[in-house]
């Protein structure tokens, strides 16, 4: 009999991508597949839904695909569903009451019971709901399947300790816990030596990292560190907090090679008044003086960020504060959201709650805004000879314009003409920069360079092994968790 198929759909920030990959690793050490692609809705005998809590209409997008669902299953006897995720521990006992078709609910503390309550579920036929209230293992010390073969997420923290009044991820991941720093490197080591040449260090804070084991320069610490691993190339972090970002850390950057040129630093509002009313620890001026410093040892980075646009009692002066702030900064890219309400948060029931045209028009103005300040930062590249990581998937149009696609070190995304010689994902080809867009880069003539290298390799045998591979095997995975590349910025929730 062949195995069952599972599939993972997920919404919501980097942690659930990365709780994602932990889940599909999971499920194959118990034995089931991942669905082939293209495989229709509802054809897998496991679906499991990694939900957020953090965006508008979280729960009706949950519930419509439920929805869809529930008729399908009901015709095929033995098909599971499970739901877990932020929204799962916010909801709990809701989703069945709701969906009594699911089989599943688990918490973002418990991810690691999932076959476990799959199995249960079987043979009670019921449905089960475990909702742990506090972390029951560091998940890193889960099996994992990595969608990439060059690239990889590594936890160093969960939870957070900011009480922003927007946000409803600490009540949900918890309080921080940081992993211990000879873990961390464990985990980067092992991955290095499978072939891994870029990490993405992810907490919810991450550079709040050493709060929990007593140390203010851990983080600088582990950025340093990070410079000694032999073979490791690129070095990311995803994301900090204004808060938290010290001088150890800016110098930290600039002097470890394999730290990139690239910081997420999300501002929220520019408006002094409004960072005080969603409970942020910093102020305009402080944050300018960070990328002011960041800028002064690097100049070449590349800095984006996150505006929340329309939060409860922001007036047009407030909203002119954040357009003079992102004239100032110039970031490279800018994930723009506009306010909507979060149950279980303190601004959800604030007074000043704004109109919709008014929130429409004023994110109108800041996209059109950071759109031309990309467009130039990016003009500034032109003319540049860049090393881009190829990489899997990042470009839709490749096949039809016979390019290939990448990030640079600064994690520009750049499109380049597809060289004579075999190039692979994890592969580093040198090129020029010929042509800026607002949110790519395009390199149209002959590359200067193609560096094959161990990243390649470890593609090429993933590839050649996934082709292989029986049923219900596990290949290429790590003893301890790995998690997968951040294609761009990492961030987008409006949670940092």
């Amino acid at each position: 009999m062949s195995a069952k198929t599972y599939e993972v759909r997920t919404y919501g920030c980097q942690m659930n991508v990365h709780d994602s990959e932990r889940l599909s690793g999971l499920l194959e050490g118990a034995g089931y597949v991942r669905a082939p692609e293209g495989t229709g809705e509802g054809e897998a005998d496991i679906v499991v839904f990694n939900t957020c809590a953090v965006r508008e209409n979280a729960d009706n997008r949950l519930y419509g695909n439920l929805g869809r669902l529930a008729p399908i299953k009901a015709r095929r006897p033995g098909m599971q569903i499970a739901v877990g995720g932020c929204l799962a521990q916010k909801d709990r006992d809701t989703i069945v009451k709701k969906a009594p078709w699911v089989d599943v609910v688990f918490g973002t503390h418990n991810i690691g019971s999932l076959p476990v309550l799959l199995e249960r579920a079987r043979v009670q036929e019921e449905a089960q709901v475990e909702i742990a209230e506090s972390l029951e293992a560091f998940p890193s010390t889960l099996p994992t399947r990595r969608e990439s073969a060059y690239a990889a997420w590594v936890s160093i923290s969960v939870g957070c300790n900011n009480t922003c009044t927007f946000c409803i991820v600490p009540a949900l991941r918890g309080k921080e816990k940081d992993r211990r720093p000879g873990d961390i490197l464990a985990e980067v080591e092992a991955l290095v030596a499978e072939g891994v040449t870029e990490i993405t260090l992810l907490g919810q804070n991450v550079n709040a990292y050493g709060s929990d084991i007593g140390d203010r320069e851990a983080f600088s610490k582990l950025l340093r560190a990070c410079g000694n691993v032999e073979g490791l190339e690129r070095v990311r972090f995803t994301s900090p907090h204004p808060r938290d970002f010290t001088d150890d850390v800016i110098a930290a950057m600039a002097e470890t090679e394999n730290v990139m040129p690239q910081l997420h630093m999300p501002l929220q509002s520019g408006s002094d008044t409004v960072l005080k009313a969603m409970r942020r620890s910093y102020r305009q001026e402080r944050y300018l003086g960070i990328i002011e410093k960041v800028r002064a040892a690097m100049p070449d980075a590349a800095i984006s960020t996150d505006i929340i646009v329309g939060f409860p009692g922001e007036t047009d002066e407030d909203f002119e504060q954040t357009l003079h702030v992102v004239r100032e900064a110039r970031f490279a890219q800018a994930f723009t959201f506009q306010y909507s309400k979060r149950p279980g948060t303190p601004a959800a029931e604030m007074d000043g709650q704004l109109p919709k045209a008014v929130v429409q028009e004023r994110y109108e103005r800041l996209v059109a805004l950071q759109e031309e300040i990309s467009w130039e930062e990016n003009k500034k590249q032109v003319g540049r000879t860049l090393e881009v990581l190829v990489a899997e998937g990042e470009g839709r149009k490749d096949d039809a314009t016979r390019r290939l696609s990448g990030r640079a070190p600064d994690n520009r995304l750049v499109h380049f003409t597809r060289p004579d010689e075999p190039v692979r994902p994890g592969d580093v080809v040198t090129v020029d920069v010929t042509y800026a867009a607002p949110h790519h880069l395009l390199a149209e003539g002959p590359a200067r360079g193609v560096r094959r290298t161990r990243a390649g390799d470890a593609w090429e045998r993933r590839n050649a092994a996934e082709e292989k591979k029986p049923a219900g095997v596990m290949l290429g995975l790590p003893t301890i968790g790995a998690p997968a590349p951040a294609p761009a910025s990492a961030t987008g929730c409006g949670c940092d």
